[in-house]
């Protein structure tokens, strides 16, 4: 899996922390060189440094925002400014807003839209033609276990990481033959600054760690898997969930995170 070594560089969204954050990590120090991409740019600055520093790879900052309009395509267009060649691309970033659709804030929809869907598809459009040209190249995307069942009081972030899933799940046929592995890995519950957003009551079962997820995803990408769960009772509940009655299993998603009353 060269993609992701020595000699390549791979772009990764929401990278400044949690998932994002374990991947540059893990690949920093297989030798690859790096972009990354967030909102907070010290932050960014601040790990790229390290990273620099410790496993003497190249590592570029783009402090970027994919809520914005035609976000995906900018951030495109700032890595062709800068002459980067991406060889691999993680769309890690992503939000999950808990709460109805009646109640909250139309922004609280169309965000988890822009950034979990929009951004998502343009950078992959975008990038994944070059990787094709060259004979090689890797994308993964970040899904979620919420992709297998509907999901109420977070009904937008379930839709969207079923969209998510079922994309790359396609474009991995797609892209059969070309040298271009891609790879829906699909957390559960983690330990990261997810649930600053969207609040402990989306939370459900015991929190996997970051390097867990990058773990679980980078053994599957070797192995030419089209997607992955991360953890066993997760892969567990990820099956059954599609096979219950459908009632049964919206019902049961909904008591699992059915918002806390004071």
């Amino acid at each position: 899996m060269r993609t992701l070594e020595s000699g390549s560089t791979t772009l990764i969204t929401g990278a400044s922390s949690g998932i994002g954050r374990a991947f540059a990590q893990r690949i920093a120090a297989a030798g690859g060189d790096l972009v990354l991409v967030a909102r907070r740019e010290g932050v960014l600055m601040e790990l790229a440094g390290d990273l620099e520093r410790r496993h003497s790879v190249r590592v570029s900052v783009i402090a970027h925002d994919l809520d914005e309009p035609d976000a995906g395509r900018a951030l495109a267009e700032k890595v062709a400014e800068r002459g980067i060649a991406v060889d691999a691309l993680i769309n890690n970033a992503g939000l999950g807003i808990h709460g109805d659709l009646a109640t909250a804030p139309l922004a609280a929809a169309t965000t988890q839209i822009g950034v979990n869907v929009t951004a998502l598809t343009t950078l992959t459009a975008l990038l994944l033609p070059p990787m094709i040209e060259r004979g090689r190249g890797a994308i993964l995307n970040v899904a979620s276990t919420a992709g297998f069942q509907p999901v109420p009081h977070m009904a937008v972030y379930s839709a969207s990481k079923a969209y998510v899933l079922t994309f790359t799940r396609a474009l991995w046929r797609e892209v059969r033959g070309t040298g271009v592995d891609v790879l829906a890995v699909c957390p559960g519950a983690t330990d990261t600054a997810f649930f600053d957003t969207a609040g402990d009551a989306a939370s459900v079962g015991s929190r996997r760690t970051p390097e867990k997820v990058v773990d679980t995803a980078l053994r599957a990408l070797r192995a030419g898997r089209p997607s992955v769960v991360d953890g066993r009772g997760n892969a567990l509940v990820s099956w059954l969930a599609p096979r219950l009655p459908e009632r049964a299993a919206i019902g049961i998603a909904e008591r699992s995170v059915r918002p806390t009353t004071p």
